[in-house]
C-alpha cells in the first residue's frame, strides 16, 4: 500500500495545484479580451475608472480649484513611503488697527481672540517615484480629499517631473473643466458658406 501511494495517490495530490491553475486559465481564455491595441484603439471610459494612477485632489463642490483638504496631516503621518509633503497655512497677520484693538482688549482684561490659520494647505507636494499607491493616505484622509489619477496619458521624461505639486494641478484641472470647449465644426462650416 505504501509504493501505491507513493506512486500513484501523491503525484496526483502534488497536480492538484495544477489542476486549480488550469481551470482558472481556461476560465479567463474563454472570456473576451481587454487588451487594448493602443494607438489603433483607445481606453473606453468603463476601463479608465478602475484605473489607479497617481495620487491627485479632490476640490471643493463649489469651488472646484480649492482642495476638500483641511491639513490635518493624517496622509502624511500614514503613508509608508513618505511621499508627500503637506505645509500648513500660516494665520494671516494682523493689521495695525487690529493690533492696536487687540492691545487695548487685553489691557480691558477681555479675551483676545487671535486670528486662526486657514485650513488649506500653502503646499502639497507629492513625490511620484516614492510613492507604493499603496492607498493608506486615501484611506486615511478624513475629508476624503485625496484620490488615484485616471489619467492613464500621464508621462514624466525627467524626475523633477515626478514631484507634483497638488494644489497647481488642481488648479489647472478647474480651468480646464471651466473652460468652453473649442468649437472645430463650427469653423469648416463657415468657410462653406463664405465659397
Amino acid at each position: 500500500m505504501g509504493k501505491f501511494r507513493e506512486s500513484v495517490i501523491q503525484p496526483i495530490l502534488d497536480c492538484w495545484s495544477l489542476i486549480v491553475g488550469l481551470k482558472i486559465t481556461g476560465k479567463y481564455f474563454c472570456k473576451p479580451l481587454v487588451t487594448v491595441h493602443y494607438p489603433r484603439q483607445v481606453i473606453d471610459d468603463e476601463n479608465l475608472e478602475t484605473y489607479g494612477g497617481h495620487v491627485e485632489l479632490i476640490g471643493k463642490p463649489k469651488d472646484p480649484a480649492t482642495p476638500k483638504c483641511i491639513s490635518c496631516m493624517m496622509c502624511v503621518t500614514n503613508c509608508p513611503s513618505k511621499c508627500l509633503t503637506v505645509v500648513k497655512s500660516k494665520p494671516p497677520k494682523p493689521t495695525e488697527a487690529e493690533e492696536a484693538a487687540m492691545k487695548a482688549a487685553e489691557e480691558a482684561g477681555e479675551k483676545v481672540v487671535k486670528p486662526k490659520a486657514p485650513k488649506n494647505p500653502a503646499k502639497f507636494i507629492y513625490d511620484y517615484t516614492l510613492c507604493s499607491l499603496c492607498g493608506t493616505c486615501i484611506d486615511n484622509c478624513p475629508a476624503k480629499s485625496l484620490k488615484f489619477s485616471n489619467n492613464v496619458y500621464w508621462v514624466a521624461t525627467s524626475r523633477k517631473e515626478m514631484k507634483i505639486d497638488l494644489l497647481a494641478r488642481l488648479k489647472e484641472q478647474a480651468t480646464e473643466l471651466s473652460a468652453p470647449a473649442p468649437k472645430t465644426e463650427a469653423a469648416p462650416a463657415a468657410a462653406e458658406k463664405e465659397a
